[in-house]
This record gives structure tokens, C-alpha cells and sequence, in this order.
């Protein structure tokens, strides 16, 4: 009687495992479809980037990334990217701290706020850039008297970033926070320790792999952006030029071999970040299953 009600048991398994599974043939289109469209809309342009950089010849590739005005754009979104991440890391942390370890009124709408940045069109961004330091704006008046020039300078470029790449670091910080709750923390103060005695000692520790990973991101998309850029930066050619915009002018000029070649530059850096994206979330999971371990032990 048991052997039966155990042999139709398993029956009943196996007729539902099977319920769900999929047809050989439908996993294989499945795939196909998934690996021709990661082919042609991912690697195949991004091969051909390099392709047409390399198109004239390694002589011509080199003497456009040597050009004056390549470098200065360089220079630029270095600069940019090295104001932009670091006070980006600092709010960051600072927003995730404040979401994730405290109540307080205002809570839900200091989420909104960060998220912000994702809904509004990067072109937008620049746009409230202009209508506050143009010459027309709120403020523009006043910095024309005092002789301070934030429009169509570095000043607008890195606030248009900074603005930009806010959301990065904090909304990869507030999660892990949450999930990790405040036990330790409150611990560590009942042990005597002071404010930043706890957050260098017990939540640094603790966040800094999701930190790392916030600030990759951070900073491809600071060195990567256009719209906002575009639109506060004037154009102008070897001052206030980045690296995506000295793209367009090489491209709408003709000149496609050099822009090819300083857009693989562009390529190279997002494979870098690739490539320390997927370390760090290797790290971060190594880490996540010791401390499951140490906790189940």
C-alpha cells in the first residue's frame, strides 16, 4: 500500500516537472534568439568600433589620440569624473546611512529625490542648468556682476555629472543596508564606540564591495555622458569639450577614423568597467556565502 501511494507520488512529480518543462526545440530558439540579438546589438558594434578605428592604419589611429584637442578632452573628463565620483561617494553614502539605519519624516521623499535623476532626460538636466546660470536665469545676473562664469565652462560640465550620476552609489548602498539592518552598529555603540568609530569599524567593512560597485558605475557613466554635457558645455573646441562630445565634432567634420579611435576609448573604458563589475560581484558573493556560513556555523 505505501509502495504504491510512494510509486503514484513520484508519478505525480515527474508529470509536473515535466508540466513545466519546456520542449528541447523551444530552449534552443530560445537561445538563438537571445544570443543573435546579444551578437548584433552588443558585440558586433562594438567590434566595429574598433574595426574602423584601426581602418587607416595604427599611424592614423595614434595621431588622433595624440591630437591637442583629444587630449584636452581628456584631461576634461578625467577632471570631471574625479570632482564628480568622489562627492557623489560622499552623498551616497551619507543618503544610504540616513535611508537604511534611521526613521525620520521625509524618509520616502529623500528616495524620490535620488531617483530623480533616472526619470528626467539628461537634456532636461542641462536645460535647469541654463535656467539657472544662464544669462536670462535666476542666477545669471548676479555671476555676471561678480564676474564668475559657470555656464559653458568646467563648473556647469561637472555639476550637469554630478547631477547625472547621483543615483549610482546610493541606490546600490540603500539595499544592502537595509539588509543588513542595524544590529551591529547598535551593538558597537552600546560597546562604547563613537559615530565614526562604528562606521569605519563595523559598517564600512560591511558595505564596501556594494560601495565599489556603486563607484564603477559612478564613474562610467560620469566619463560617458553626453545630453546634459552637450547642452552646458558651448562646444567649445579644446576647453570644454569631453571625450563623447569631441566624438560628435570628429564625426559631423568627417573625420571618422579619429573618431573611431577616440570612441574606442570610450569602448575600452566600458569594458574595464565591465570586467571590474563582474569581479566585484564575484567578491560580493564569496563574501555574502562566508558570512551565511559563519552565521549558520
Amino acid at each position: 500500500m505505501s509502495l504504491t501511494t510512494n510509486s503514484n507520488a513520484l508519478a505525480e512529480k515527474l508529470q509536473s516537472r515535466d508540466a513545466t518543462r519546456e520542449p528541447t526545440w523551444v530552449r534552443n530558439v530560445l537561445i538563438t534568439i537571445a544570443l543573435i540579438f546579444f551578437l548584433s546589438c552588443l558585440i558586433l558594434p562594438l567590434v566595429l568600433v574598433f574595426v574602423e578605428a584601426f581602418k587607416q592604419g595604427v599611424a592614423v589611429y595614434f595621431q588622433a589620440l595624440i591630437n591637442p584637442d583629444t587630449l584636452s578632452a581628456v584631461k576634461l573628463t578625467l577632471l570631471t569624473a574625479a570632482i564628480a565620483v568622489p562627492l557623489n561617494v560622499v552623498f551616497g553614502v551619507a543618503a544610504a546611512w540616513s535611508v537604511a539605519k534611521f526613521n525620520f519624516r521625509g524618509k520616502s521623499l529623500l528616495t524620490t529625490i535620488i531617483d530623480i535623476p533616472f526619470s528626467v532626460s539628461p537634456v532636461i538636466a542641462g536645460m535647469m542648468l541654463v535656467l539657472i546660470f544662464g544669462t536670462q536665469g535666476w542666477m545669471g545676473s548676479w555671476l555676471m556682476d561678480h564676474d564668475i562664469k559657470v555656464l559653458y565652462a568646467v563648473p556647469a560640465i561637472v555639476l550637469a555629472t554630478i547631477f547625472i550620476t547621483v543615483p549610482f552609489v546610493a541606490r546600490e548602498l540603500i539595499p544592502l543596508m537595509e539588509a543588513q539592518g542595524t544590529e551591529e552598529e547598535e551593538a558597537a555603540i552600546v560597546l562604547g564606540a563613537s559615530g565614526w568609530q562604528t562606521f569605519y569599524k563595523v559598517t564600512l567593512p560591511n558595505i564596501k564591495w556594494g560601495l565599489i560597485y556603486g563607484v564603477i558605475l559612478c564613474n562610467a557613466r560620469a566619463m560617458g555622458e553626453f545630453g546634459a554635457v552637450s547642452v552646458v558645455s558651448g562646444h567649445i573646441r579644446g576647453e570644454t569639450n569631453t571625450l563623447p562630445l569631441h566624438v560628435e565634432i570628429l564625426y559631423n567634420e568627417y573625420t571618422f577614423s579619429a573618431a573611431f579611435a577616440v570612441s574606442s576609448l570610450l569602448a575600452l573604458l566600458a569594458i574595464v568597467t565591465l570586467i571590474l563589475k563582474a569581479w566585484v560581484e564575484i567578491r560580493q558573493e564569496n563574501q555574502n556565502k562566508r558570512n551565511e556560513d559563519s552565521t549558520v556555523s
